[in-house]
């Protein structure tokens, strides 16, 4: 799920050839929502199986977008983001339809995602660039669409500072007149389990069409949304270090304990002394 990664002179030159003329409508794939609920189900039964819980901060949670079409950027830390935002979606977004760029390559290589909303993108060159740019309005244009772009283009940890975006999120906000922009922290940490958590935090939503924000240029923009991801990812590396549960939603719990057998002997042991049993290691 990358973000386009063509350079920046690329979308500069397609952004001025295309001003004042008709938007370019672009190609937006056909979910099959059969395969997606599918898929989604897959996903989370697979993030269950691989991670102790799945947290959000309850001072970030997902604003309520009723009908509006909206971008969620994110950091892209890891192989599981994808499946993280499948999952977040169909949590807090189930009226949205979502969709995402992935490299052309990929999504050759693996059709079946083209199914389930993400659509090709050739990261080097012009033709790349300028599809980004027109699917990604053609699917904004229309209600209750999300985009989901990880706009480093890039896996980065989520400690790298300052974060360095590439040019396409800052041409979107910059075409688009009153567009939402919403960051998402993800972050993914050992706690006292031996399964890792899943960390995340959705930030204060931009608006395009803000008086303070009105007619920034792209390059501008690239950097409000670095800033204002770069705090989010900071908040929740805060909340990470203190690890209180009560700071936190849990979203799914997949129980702790080390394996099958020694957690029956613990269990049994526990049954015989007449003690109430925990199978997690720190009972949050």
């Amino acid at each position: 799920m990358h973000t386009e990664t063509a350079p920046q002179n690329f979308l500069e030159t397609i952004a001025k050839r295309s001003a004042g003329s008709p938007a370019l409508k672009g190609d937006v794939p056909k979910i099959n929502a059969w395969m997606r609920k599918w898929f989604t189900g897959y996903s989370t039964r697979y993030l269950k199986k691989n991670f102790h819980t799945l947290r959000l901060s309850c001072a970030g949670m997902p604003p309520d977008l009723k009908d509006e079409s909206a971008v969620i950027f994110l950091n892209h830390s890891s192989w599981w983001d994808p499946l993280v935002c499948l999952f977040l979606s169909q949590q807090f977004f189930p009226q949205h339809q979502s969709f995402a760029p992935i490299d052309a390559k990929a999504l050759e290589k693996y059709k079946m995602l083209g199914r389930i909303g993400l659509f090709g993108i050739d990261q080097s060159s012009w033709r790349g660039a300028a599809k980004f740019l027109r699917t990604s309005g053609t699917i904004l244009d229309a209600p209750r669409s999300l985009l989901w772009l990880t706009p480093q283009g890039r896996f980065a940890d989520a400690r790298e500072r300052p974060l360095k975006f590439q040019a396409g999120l800052g041409h979107l906000a910059a075409r688009n007149a009153a567009l939402k922009f919403i960051p998402l922290a993800l972050d993914f940490s050992f706690w006292e389990e031996r399964m890792p958590e899943i960390l995340c935090r959705f930030g204060s939503p931009i608006r395009s069409g803000e008086p303070a924000l009105h007619d920034l240029p792209p390059a501008k923009w690239t950097a409000v949304f670095e800033t204002r991801l770069a705090e989010t990812q900071d908040a929740l590396a805060l909340e990470s270090l203190r690890r209180n549960p009560a700071d936190f939603q849990i979203l799914f719990r997949s129980g702790g304990g080390v394996n099958w057998f020694y957690d029956r002997w613990r269990r049994g042991m526990a049954a015989w002394r007449g003690d109430k049993f925990n199978l997690e290691h720190s009972g949050k």
